[in-house]
């Protein structure tokens, strides 16, 4: 018996009972893994480094990629993972003709392939996830240029609408965690994010770009979009384990605390926010724990607290950056190599607890609330989407009724509709402009500042300036092809490479810079 079984092929004793075989799995068993990594992965960009890019956040410690744009380590291969993933589960579902499920694998496939074009630029698409095809083909992909990508996302999302448009909402979907199987809202979703990627191109290919958004906005029965912040794609966090928590929160937090500590408010969203008298910045921050006052009066070094606010004297504060305002206090951007010195801090360092500057709200520190979701495309984007093609003439309809659309459904995305109509009445009245519109959008992008970003890279809006200790003196646009895939896939990532246009600000990194410009910023002046 011990010679039989030592002889036994090791390949049928070697299988994991309780995994998954790709040649039978149901798509129900992959759909909310496809959802909740596209979901974590925005997440994990727009509350992450991208919030530091955008100036709605800095960070006082471990600060470097959240401040500094030192982005050395980024890597597309958890976006191939989740393709990976999506293909998978698109292969399964048409063997067993289930309709619902190819459409929702491509609007996860689309999306996923939109921010590896997004964020790199060129990159792996049409022989991408066939590596088990064999052969350099497919196991050295070619690199599809960034255009091609764009042109390939649009086809998906075209495709989803229509297979989702001959099915019935007469089944829910319970692994379908972002809208339980409703056939509506997932077209709602696929048209809108078909929105965005004809706004992206629109500078390069205008009449491609202008046509695709008259077609949508002309024929809403074909087209239906995410108009209301009940509709939006976002995905809240059942907050039971680390793994389905903010990625904030203390209850889960092994760094006992430091994740939600060393996040602070940026000073450029929140001198913006005040000077709106913007109700969302109660919401999104905590008032300082300790105003501070310097006061010309007292004695020199004079440095004391009492009855809950910091006094000192002026010599204490002299050269010095010091920001006196008692309710809220950003750090500037990349305001120096110790940010977390900032405001007179008198406990600087890896672990500091800084009284004089704005933490975030105590919510962030919770695993799960009505306002902690994944914004995978919010109604406040569709409407600013609609208001910037209505000013450009792209399409019809009033601009200023789009962009006061999109500032209501922001406010109610935070539980602040009713302060709309004072706030539109006051400095946020809209004026006609651009900025204005792509500044409001900026706002209502909090935790989701990835778009922000691209808006940013594509019209120079809103104006930002890089801080003082910043790697360069203008912001960044790209991330960096990874090392491993310069190496591996040499002869297609260096045509790649050919393809970028190096800048002044590109410096040693040539190329292959966050500050080199890929097809969709090529000879369009923006942002800089």
């Amino acid at each position: 018996m011990l010679l039989w079984s030592s002889c036994q092929d090791l390949t049928d004793l070697n299988v994991n009972p309780n995994g998954i075989d790709p040649e039978t799995v149901h798509p129900n068993l992959l759909i909310s893994t496809v959802v909740t990594e596209t979901a974590t992965r925005e997440l994990g960009l727009g509350f992450g480094d991208i919030a530091g890019v955008m100036q709605h956040t800095q960070k006082d410690a471990w600060f470097e990629d959240h401040n500094n744009y030192d982005w050395s380590n980024q890597s597309w291969s958890g976006y191939y993972n989740i393709l990976e993933n999506a293909r998978l589960m698109e292969e399964r579902a048409l063997d067993l003709g289930l309709p619902f499920y190819v459409a929702v694998a491509k609007v996860i496939n689309a999306y996923n392939f939109g921010r590896i074009a997004d964020l790199w630029g060129d990159a792996p698409f049409t022989d991408a996830l066939k590596g088990d095809l064999g052969g350099d083909q497919y196991l050295l992909p070619n690199f599809d240029t960034q255009q091609e990508i764009y042109k390939g996302v649009i086809a998906m999302l075209q495709e989803a609408n229509i297979t989702l448009q001959g099915l019935t909402n007469d089944t829910t979907v319970p692994q379908d965690v972002l809208y339980q199987g409703d056939v509506m809202k997932w077209r709602q979703f696929a048209n809108s994010l078909m929105l965005r990627y004809y706004l992206r191109v629109s500078e390069k290919m205008p009449d491609f770009g202008s046509a695709g958004m008259q077609a949508i906005v002309n024929d809403p029965g074909q087209y239906p979009l995410i108009l209301a912040e009940s509709d939006e794609a976002a995905l809240p966090f059942p907050g039971v384990s680390s793994g389905t928590s903010w990625p904030s929160n203390t209850v889960f937090d092994g760094s006992n605390g430091s994740n939600y500590r060393r996040i602070k408010m940026c000073a450029t969203l929140v001198d913006r926010l005040q000077e709106l008298d913007d109700a969302r910045l109660g919401v999104w921050a905590e008032r300082v724990e300790v105003p501070m006052v310097i006061d010309p009066d007292l004695p020199a070094g004079s440095d004391e607290v009492v009855d809950g606010v910091r006094y000192i004297a002026s010599d204490v504060a002299e050269g010095k950056p010091v920001d006196t305002d008692p309710e809220y206090v950003g750090i500037p951007p990349s305001v120096s190599n110790l940010p977390s010195e900032y405001n007179l801090n008198p406990t600087p360092g890896q672990q500091s607890y800084n009284p004089h500057v704005s933490f975030l709200s105590e919510m962030y520190t919770e695993p799960s609330g009505d306002f902690l979701k994944c914004r995978l495309l919010s109604a406040a984007e569709v409407q600013f989407d609609l208001a910037e093609a209505a000013l450009k003439g792209w399409i019809g309809g009033e601009a200023a009724g789009y962009y006061q659309a999109g500032v209501k459904q922001s406010l109610a995305a935070w539980g602040l509709e009713s302060s709309f109509e004072d706030y539109i009445s006051g400095p946020a009245a809209f004026e006609g402009s651009l900025a204005q519109i792509i500044e409001q959008k900026w706002i209502a992008s909090w935790t989701a500042a990835t778009e922000a970003w691209f808006d940013y890279r594509r019209t120079g809006q809103p104006e930002l300036t890089a801080g003082q200790f910043a790697v360069r003196s203008v912001l960044p646009l790209r991330f960096y092809y990874m090392q491993e895939e310069l190496s591996i896939n040499t002869l297609n990532a260096s045509a790649a490479l050919d393809r970028l246009e190096a800048t002044p600000y590109s410096q040693a990194d040539e190329a292959n810079s966050p500050w080199s410009k890929f097809w969709l910023l090529q000879g369009t002046g923006q942002p800089w």
